[in-house]
């Protein structure tokens, strides 16, 4: 079964060669797809340099959002399987086999890595950045009757066919609660796979503040409760 690794990107100069080296080193069949989300730091002139037969480039001519490039990724993916992957450092692509196995092996349909269970190494941040997560996983469970720890966790894999029936409306952050509540509703057989961490702080580029942890709170009841 073939990947389609599908990466959002904004305003990542100093990192998206380097996760587009470690996508290319796993030894998986795999297309990788770039979408440069109207960066405005020379990302973009990168981008167009990492063009290849196995790579899919494409841009937004303005910022729309990580929801809105992952909705532009999906259609293009020819792959059986699809992975998000951040165009930062925190998430290691070599893990992905352990990723997909349970797919691979007919068990699950969706898989989410998991930031907080497992014996994976962990870069040590920000407390009410872990706190906010938590919070917002505990709530999500609370509505889809899931038991996640890690909802907001960037590896999200999907067989492509569970994916093409899902109508994503959230341009931005609010694209993960909104796809958790989504795929809880359909009786699908999802799994968790404890991985890695490599957090960044602000002055080494992240960019999720308090106010996206709102808008997530915001979905989790809009998606659970009224669609």
């Amino acid at each position: 079964m073939r990947l389609s690794v599908v990466v959002p990107i904004f305003n990542e100069r100093n990192t998206i060669k380097e996760v587009y080296n470690r996508i290319r080193t796993v030894d998986i069949d795999k297309e990788i797809i770039l979408v440069d989300d109207c960066s405005t730091d020379g990302t973009g002139e990168i981008v167009k340099g990492l063009a290849a037969d196995d790579t899919k480039v494409y841009f937004h001519e303005k910022n729309m959002g990580k929801g809105a490039a992952l909705q532009t990724g999906f259609k293009k993916a020819t792959g059986e399987i699809l992975i998000i992957q951040d165009a930062d450092l925190e998430y290691d692509p070599s893990e992905y086999p352990k990723l997909i196995k349970p797919i691979l092996e007919g068990k699950a349909d969706v898989v989410y890595g998991s930031r907080f269970t497992g014996g994976e190494a962990h870069r040590v941040l920000f407390f009410w950045h872990m706190v906010g997560n938590k919070f917002l996983t505990l709530l999500s469970n609370m509505f889809t009757g899931l038991n996640l720890t890690d909802m907001e966790t960037c590896y999200k894999v999907f067989r492509r066919d569970i994916y093409t029936k899902i109508i994503i409306e959230e341009n931005r952050f609010g694209f993960e609660p909104e796809i958790t509540a989504k795929i809880a509703k359909m009786n699908l057989r999802i799994y968790e796979v404890g991985i890695s961490y490599a957090g960044r702080t602000y002055s080494e580029g992240k960019k999720i503040t308090w106010r996206d942890g709102f808008s997530a709170l915001r979905c989790v009841i809009k998606y659970n409760l009224f669609r």
